[in-house]
C-alpha cells in the first residue's frame, strides 16, 4: 500500500498528479474539524458558568485561550515548519486538535482550558502549513479555489457546532457535546496518518529563513494591509460569535437553542460567501474590490445584530455580516502567493503572521466584551468597540496597491 502511495505521488509532478485531490480532501477535513471545535463552547457558556460558578470573563477563556496560543505560535510556526516538514506539522496539529475529544473526562475547568490550549497550538500548525502545502500540490489557478473550499469547510464546521451545541448539550450534557465535536479531529488524524505518506515527497525540508528575510516579508505594505484587514474583521466576528447566544438569551429573552441557531447562520452564510469569493476574483479582476465590498457589509451588518430588537432586522443583519466576514477570505489567503518573488516558505511566514495578529485580536475581543458586561451590565458597549475595529477591512480595500510590489531581498 505504501509503495502504491509513493508511486502515485512521485510518478508525476505534484501539481499534475491526481493524488493532489486526496491531499486536498485531507486539508478540507482538517479545516472542517477545526471549525467544529473553534467556537463549539460559545453556545454552552452559560452552562459552563453555572457548572463551575465562574465569571463571564473566565468563561470566555474557553473560546479565547485557544486563539491566544494559536496567535503565539503562528509566526514561529511559519518559520519552523520549513524545518519539521509539512507532513509532521499536520500530524502534530491533527492530534493536538483531537485532544478536544477528551473534554468529557476533564475533571475541572483548568483541565478544559489545558485542552483548549493544545487545540490552539494544533490550529496554528494546521493553518500555517496549509499555504505551503497548496503551493506544492496545486496549480496556481487551483489554489484560489482550494482556499475557498478550505474556508467553506471551516465555516461549515463553525455553523454545525454553533447551531447544534445547545440541543446536543441538552441531550447528552455540554461536556459530552464538546467531546463529540472533538472526535472529528481524531478522524482527521487517523485519515492523515494513513493517506498522507507522499506529502514529504513534494515538500523537502529547506533551510531556516534569516531574520532579515523574515523582516522583509512581514514589513511588506501589502502584507501589513492584509493583516490589519483580517484582524479588524475577526475582532468583531469573534466577539459576536462568542457572546451573541448569551446576549440573545439575556437581553432578548431568546432560548439558548434558538440563540445558537441564529448565531450559527453567520458561518453557514459564510460557506456560500467564501465559495463566491473563491471564483469571482478570477473573473472580475481588481482584488481590492473584494476588500471594499465586504468592508461595507461588515460595517452595516455588525451593529444591526445587537442594536435592534426586531427579529427580522437581526436575521437580515446576521446574513449581511456573514457575507462580509467571509467573502474576502479566499483573496486574503491567495494574495500573498501572487506577490513577486514569493516562495512556499515565505507564504508560511505570511500566513503565520496573519494567524498571530488575528489570533491576538480574536483572543482579546471576547474578553473585552465579557469584562464590559461584568462591569457595566451590558454587552452593547463592548460590541460597539468591536464593530468600529472592523472598519480596517474597508480601509485595506481603499489603500491596497493596485500593482503589488515585489518583496525586497534582504541585504546580505
Amino acid at each position: 500500500m505504501e509503495a502504491l502511495l509513493k508511486k502515485a505521488a512521485t510518478s508525476q509532478e505534484p501539481n499534475t498528479s491526481p493524488y493532489r485531490f486526496v491531499i486536498g480532501g485531507l486539508v478540507l477535513l482538517s479545516h472542517l474539524a477545526l471549525g467544529m471545535n473553534l467556537f463549539s463552547a460559545s453556545p454552552v457558556l452559560p452552562l459552563i458558568i453555572d457548572e463551575y460558578d465562574i465569571s463571564r470573563s473566565a468563561a470566555g477563556l474557553m473560546v479565547t485561550l485557544a486563539l491566544l496560543f494559536a496567535a503565539g505560535f503562528g509566526l514561529p510556526g511559519g518559520v519552523i515548519i520549513s524545518r519539521i516538514g509539512i507532513r509532521r506539522a499536520f500530524t502534530i496539529g491533527f492530534w493536538l486538535m483531537a485532544l478536544m475529544a477528551l473534554s468529557p473526562l476533564a475533571p475541572n475547568f483548568g483541565s478544559l482550558l489545558a485542552l483548549r490550549l493544545a487545540f490552539g497550538v494544533g490550529t496554528a500548525l494546521l493553518l500555517t502549513a496549509t499555504g505551503p502545502l497548496l503551493m506544492r500540490w496545486f496549480k496556481p489557478k487551483e489554489i484560489l479555489a482550494m482556499n475557498a473550499f478550505n474556508t467553506a469547510a471551516l465555516s461549515l464546521g463553525i455553523a454545525l457546532s454553533v447551531s447544534t451545541a445547545a440541543p446536543l448539550a441538552n441531550a447528552v450534557g455540554w461536556s459530552m457535546a464538546l467531546g463529540v465535536f472533538g472526535f472529528t479531529g481524531v478522524v482527521g488524524a487517523v485519515a492523515w496518518g494513513f493517506l498522507a505518506r507522499p506529502v514529504e515527497q513534494a515538500s523537502p525540508p529547506v533551510a531556516m529563513v534569516s531574520r532579515k528575510e523574515l523582516w522583509s516579508v512581514i514589513s511588506h505594505p501589502a502584507v501589513l494591509l492584509l493583516v490589519a484587514a483580517d484582524g479588524g474583521v475577526l475582532i468583531q466576528y469573534t466577539a459576536l460569535t462568542s457572546w451573541l447566544p448569551t446576549f440573545f438569551n439575556e437581553a432578548r429573552d431568546i432560548s439558548l437553542s434558538r440563540a445558537g441557531f441564529i448565531t450559527g447562520i453567520l458561518p453557514f452564510v459564510g460557506v456560500f460567501a467564501v465559495l463566491v469569493g473563491g471564483f469571482l476574483p478570477s473573473r472580475l479582476g481588481p482584488k481590492h474590490l473584494f476588500f471594499l465590498a465586504p468592508g461595507i457589509l461588515v460595517l452595516v451588518g455588525g451593529p444591526g445584530t445587537f442594536l435592534s430588537g426586531d427579529l427580522a432586522v437581526i436575521y437580515a443583519s446576521i446574513v449581511i455580516l456573514g457575507i462580509g466576514s467571509w467573502l474576502y477570505v479566499p483573496t486574503l489567503l491567495s494574495l500573498p502567493m501572487e506577490l513577486p518573488g514569493m516562495t512556499p516558505e515565505k507564504v508560511a511566514i505570511i500566513w503565520g503572521f496573519i494567524i498571530t495578529i488575528s489570533g491576538f485580536c480574536m483572543f482579546l475581543s471576547p474578553l473585552l466584551v465579557g469584562a464590559v458586561r461584568d462591569v457595566w451590565g451590558s454587552f452593547t458597549p463592548g460590541f460597539i468597540v468591536c464593530a468600529v475595529a472592523a472598519s480596517t477591512l474597508l480601509l485595506a480595500g481603499v489603500l491596497m496597491p493596485r500593482a503589488l510590489p515585489q518583496i525586497p531581498e534582504p541585504q546580505r
